[in-house]
């Protein structure tokens, strides 16, 4: 009887298991079917086909190749008729007279023959300029009256010329050339950062390493009131083009902003979270206050801060360290108080057991305890703020950050903006190397560092 009894309770269980299976089949199934739907959504609101549209993919190739390599300038104004070249078309970067890099021959005062790569070249004469391409032939663009006349083999224009009334732009696989009322210019792409040690008035421009060794070990000076090895250092510090002193002094202002800012947050939100904290500050109406406080600086964005302390206090990098003080401070607020809240009482009953005032308890019972949490967060901000100070010196105008942005808007060295770029990972690497070496010392005890 009882076996017969359980038979509808077994059968009410098979249908519940049933039932259960065939919901979770039902999640599995429609989760994906959400995600895409959700992807879908994405791909329209934000009108991706547009943008694919819209996007210049020459202009992406430009800026990678200028990434790792640098561009010469062979430039013949044709208003005053003076032909000049420059490494990047700076005046930092412009080669003497009597100076010319291989690939270029002058054959007068206004004519050049420039090498390309791909089996290209070309040729300024005067206002005219021939461009010859390998199995296709020559195209010729010359500067009359306020018109420009292009010529090419077939008579039809390729894709990769750009052709108009007031400019004539070639984009060649082995190099570019323009064309306008003003200028006739030829763009000759090279591997590496060309200047990046020495400028083209330096002594030690274009020498092997084993010839400066030779010459840092040598006694006969370069330089008539300095040392070899002075010069090729003074030469390299002071680099115009690259500007290594001003890098490393910007790299220094980013470093002390996020440190600054992150310290200083701690110091402040320390005894503003025993305030916070409820073992602590048995009033309410206080902890409320310092709470709500945390709430509204850390509830602002730091970059929201920046540009309020900028208007306020000006640009410098003192204003980013003040933006990331009054961020974390909150953020640290929270978490320190949150920490107090958990602390052992024994330990501190432990310690005013021996007759010590207050501020001994807190000081040997309590901050003992948090300690690591302390250090934890703090090394981590530290971290992470150096990332921030990047942006943030590049509103407030220190830093690596404005170098970056310098770098950027003229879009035209973008061999520089790679350079920063690498070395804000450098840093950021260095300064996570550095933060997690001494969270292990400080925390763990570990000497080794591993």
């Amino acid at each position: 009887m009882t076996a017969i009894a359980d038979i509808p309770a077994l059968s009410r269980q098979k249908d519940a298991a049933t039932a259960l299976l065939a919901r979770k089949r039902l999640v599995a199934f429609a989760a994906p079917v959400v995600i895409l739907a959700y992807f879908v959504y994405l791909f329209f609101a934000f009108d991706i086909p547009d943008l694919l549209e819209r996007a210049r993919m020459d202009n992406a190739a430009v800026l990678v190749a200028d990434s790792y390599s640098h561009k010469t300038h062979i430039t013949h104004d044709n208003r005053t008729g003076g032909l000049s070249i420059a490494i990047e078309g700076e005046n930092k970067g412009t080669y003497p007279e009597g100076m010319t890099p291989d690939f270029v021959t002058l054959t007068g005062e206004s004519t050049a023959r420039v090498v390309l790569t791909a089996g290209e070249n070309a040729e300024i004469d005067g206002p005219t300029l021939r461009y010859t391409v390998p199995g296709y032939g020559t195209v010729t663009a010359t500067v009359e009256g306020r018109e420009i006349l292009l010529e090419t083999p077939d008579g039809a224009v390729p894709d990769w010329i750009s052709a108009g009334s007031s400019r004539v732009t070639i984009s060649g696989k082995g190099g570019r050339a323009s064309v306008t009322r003003a200028r006739t210019e030829v763009f000759r792409y090279s591997f590496g950062w060309e200047l990046f040690w020495f400028t083209l008035d330096s002594p030690f421009y274009g020498k092997l390493p084993t010839e400066l060794l030779r010459l840092a070990l040598s006694g006969d000076r370069v330089v008539a009131d300095k040392s070899n090895l002075a010069a090729i250092v003074h030469d390299v510090w002071n680099n115009a083009m690259w500007r290594h002193k001003d890098v490393l002094w910007a790299i220094f202002e980013t470093v002390l902003m996020a440190f600054l800012g992150t310290m200083g947050a701690a110091i402040v939100a320390l005894p503003l979270a025993f305030l916070a904290a409820r073992n602590f500050t048995p009033v309410a109406a206080a902890r409320f206050g310092v709470r709500r406080l945390f709430d509204f600086v850390r509830g602002v964005d730091g970059l929201i801060w920046t540009i309020i302390l900028s208007r306020a206090f000006g640009p410098g990098p003192l204003t980013g360290s003040l933006a990331i003080l009054l961020t974390d401070t909150g953020s640290f607020g929270k978490m320190f108080s949150e920490a107090l809240e958990n602390v052992d009482n024994k330990q501190i009953e432990g310690i005013a057991s021996t007759g010590a005032k207050p501020l001994q308890r807190y000081r040997f019972g309590v901050i003992p305890q948090i300690t690591p949490v302390l250090l934890s967060q703090v090394l981590y901000y530290l971290e992470s703020n150096t990332r921030s100070a990047t942006i943030i010196g590049a509103i407030t105008g220190g830093g690596i950050g404005l170098l970056l942005t310098q770098a950027i808007i003229t879009q035209k060295d973008w061999e520089e903006v790679a350079y920063y770029i690498i070395l804000i990972i450098a840093m950021v690497m260095v300064m996570d190397w550095f933060s997690g070496w001494l969270r292990r010392r400080l925390i763990a005890g570990d000497e080794s560092g591993r």
